[in-house]
């Protein structure tokens, strides 16, 4: 399980991560850079935000690298997203080959795309800082019943007493247990939703 949620916020911050990068590719292209020069600034404005052992500037140090050696720029972001398993880059790589092929006006269509992806990231990550507070509400209500239980059975023993030293009262709180370990394994279920 943490290992799963690690991985997650692993992936969350690359999104993060690859919306700074497009949107400055997108501002680098709108300020009259070649899409290749456009790359190499990018590399030079994340170093500024972000250090150089993290993902998106490894990355982007191989992209570079590639334009450097004269690799193509579409196959330098086929490579990128191969490395990558990550949607909206696969959809950024699609749009940006199609639109350097149709020779359309791709400054219109890298900006338009980043802000599309940008928006979707955005709401990514509104939905889960709200799932995150359900968790958050789940695990506290899951330990509502302990806490009750704790609070009974030292305020009232006698009470405490009748409901477990009897077959009825020792059926019935059977029965409470059982009841809540289904709704905590369903509230589990629950908030595992993937965003």
């Amino acid at each position: 399980m943490m290992a799963g949620e690690t991985c997650r916020k692993k992936e969350s911050a690359f999104a993060r991560q690859f919306k700074e990068a497009i949107l400055t590719v997108s501002s680098a292209l709108n300020t009259g850079y070649s899409v290749e020069n456009a790359f190499r600034e990018t590399k030079k404005e994340l170093l500024l935000i972000y250090p150089e052992d993290a993902r998106i500037s490894k990355e982007l140090q191989i992209v570079v690298r590639q334009l450097r050696l004269q690799v193509p720029v579409e196959q330098a972001l086929e490579e990128f997203a191969g490395r990558v398993d990550l949607e909206d880059l696969r959809s950024f790589t699609a749009v940006f080959i199609a639109a350097k092929r149709s020779g359309g006006d791709m400054l219109a269509i890298i900006k338009d795309t980043a802000a599309q992806i940008g928006d979707k990231i955005d709401v990514k990550r509104e939905i889960e800082t709200i799932l995150a507070a359900k968790q958050y509400e789940f695990r506290v209500m899951s330990a509502v019943p302990y806490v009750i239980i704790g609070y009974m059975t030292l305020s009232f023993p006698e009470f405490m007493g009748t409901l477990y030293g009897n077959l009825a009262g020792t059926g019935v709180m059977t029965v409470c247990l059982l009841i809540y370990v289904g709704a905590y394994y369903l509230g589990l279920k629950i908030i595992r939703i993937e965003v």
